[in-house]
């Protein structure tokens, strides 16, 4: 206790505190602009840190990161345009219910999932690290193999149209995800000699490709440049009622609890979690059909599961030394240069370095909770500007997105292939939502799948038969052949009824 209200202590200096305020506002800022995030934040803002105090260089590192996962959903909600791939299944709902002038009504589910997620994550990651990381650390290749792939199934068996449907998209991201070199030998595949395949498809072209770019194409092809109507003068409180909140407090429990525990499985993030909990979330919902077409409850399981992954990514960083996704792997560097070591020694060693990331957390996450309640019924503002200045202006957003990325022209090509895919993807109604997850879990699996084979002689047999595995290779294809089961076993039992 002593240690935590010293580092309490450290972070109310108005130096400090300024500095929270600053980079949580950043943070805000970057994650709503579409192929920027938090983590880029992080990451051009690392260097400046080196002449800080630990704690102070620290607190602005992790409330940048805390307001980018929360900021992304502005952008996802308001365009239809994710800020960041944490908020990729914001824009399934956010983004119809933008289009049915409920902006205001979408922001408001957002911003208090977002602080539900980053508050609660962060206190249990405070309590329960050691425990959880232990936990995580007895997870071998088979079970993160296992985990992968039974969270494509899911979404490809959840998504808009049919199981083939679904499958054939996931199928399309990981054919697509295995261009370049692969993991352990490094041989070049699919490359056909070009040097900017070698490292494969980039997750920024591919997003801002299929949801800037695509959108904007689409909607001027079908005359839906209209501006949404979007009154916010009589909208009270966050513009949810108390009745909304009480019907999904089940729906931000189930999603808390898969944000926090994917976040903490190293590899994972933020990017798997909010698409598992809104597929879970349509899965549970006694009104599926309405997900995708402007339903409150879809904003309210991607919010909260993606925000929770922060203070889940945190445990095994903090217990383990172990990066819970690419941020945290920035954080661990910003630790080594300061001359910190994470790890299992760090709260004996350092215990005021751990508190100090843990309140800032927790302080930037009431800052964005205000900073965006405030900000809510401003941000409808963008939807004022004449579409045929912001649609242009999107563009050129995303242009300079995906070059900032990686410093080549060759992702301009990139971006406008990935709009003609998305394009004719829509066009053959294969739904988004399992190629974007397939492609992005596609290196952890097979780096996973071939660890797996070579650890031992019994080729793909532990997959089956480790417990934890064997039981999510079972949910998975549960979940592929439930609706074709369900229809059967209801038919069964309504002719046992009728005899």
């Amino acid at each position: 206790m002593q240690d935590i209200l010293a580092s309490f202590g450290t972070l109310l200096a108005p130096m400090t505190l300024l500095v929270i305020i600053l980079s949580t506002a950043l943070g805000i800022v970057l994650g709503a602009i579409p192929g920027l995030s938090g983590g880029l934040g992080v990451a051009l803002l690392l260097p400046i840190t080196f002449g800080m105090p630990p704690e102070v260089g620290l607190a602005m590192l992790v409330s940048i990161w805390v307001g980018g996962v929360s900021g992304a959903m502005i952008g996802s909600i308001l365009l239809g345009i994710p800020g960041s791939p944490s908020a990729i299944a914001t824009c399934f709902d956010g983004y119809p219910m933008t289009r049915n002038g409920q902006a205001v009504k979408a922001l408001g589910a957002a911003i208090t999932a977002s602080f539900i997620g980053t508050f609660l994550s962060i206190l249990i990651a405070m309590a329960a690290s050691p425990l959880m990381a232990r936990l995580a650390l007895k997870m071998g290749p088979w079970e993160y193999f296992s985990l992968g792939f039974c969270a494509i199934s899911l979404v490809a068996a959840l998504s808009r149209g049919s199981v083939f449907h679904g499958l054939a998209a996931a199928a399309l991201g990981l054919i697509l995800a295995s261009v370049g070199f692969a993991p352990i030998d490094g041989y070049p595949r699919f490359t056909f000699g070009n040097i900017y395949l070698n490292g494969g498809f980039d997750l920024i072209p591919l997003m801002l490709g299929f949801f800037a770019l695509k959108q904007i194409v689409q909607d001027y092809a079908r005359g839906q440049q209209q501006v949404p109507e979007v009154d916010a003068s009589d909208i009270k409180g966050f513009g949810v009622t108390w009745k909304e909140y009480r019907d999904n407090t089940w729906n931000m429990i189930r999603s808390f609890m898969i944000g926090l525990w994917i976040g903490f499985l190293p590899g994972m993030g933020a990017a798997l979690s909010n698409m598992v909990a809104y597929a879970q979330a349509k899965s549970a919902s006694k009104h599926p059909e309405k997900f995708g077409k402007g339903c409150v409850d879809g904003v309210f399981a991607s919010e909260t599961s993606n925000n929770a992954s922060v203070g889940g990514s945190l445990i095994p960083m903090v217990a383990l030394g172990i990066p819970g996704d690419g941020v945290t792997a920035i954080l661990l560097g910003g630790l080594m240069i300061h001359g910190v070591q994470a790890g299992p020694l760090l709260f004996n060693n350092n215990p005021e370095i751990v508190y100090a990331l843990f309140l800032t957390a927790l302080i930037a996450a009431v800052l964005v909770l205000v900073m965006q309640f405030w900000g809510m019924r401003l941000f409808p503002a963008i939807l004022k500007i004449p579409y045929h200045y912001l649609y242009p202006a999107i563009v050129v957003l995303g242009f300079m997105g995906v070059f900032v990325g990686s410093s080549t022209a060759f992702n301009y090509v990139l971006l406008l292939g990935f709009a003609g895919l998305g394009l004719a993807m829509d066009k053959l109604r294969l739904p988004i939502g399992p190629f974007i997850l397939a492609f992005i879990l596609a290196p952890m699996l097979e780096l996973n799948l071939r660890r797996g084979m070579t650890y031992t002689d019994d080729g793909i047999l532990p997959f089956f038969t480790r417990p934890i595995s064997g039981l999510l290779l079972f949910a998975a294809v549960l979940s592929i052949v439930s609706p074709f089961l369900m229809p059967w076993l209801r038919s069964l039992r309504r002719a046992r009824q009728g005899g």
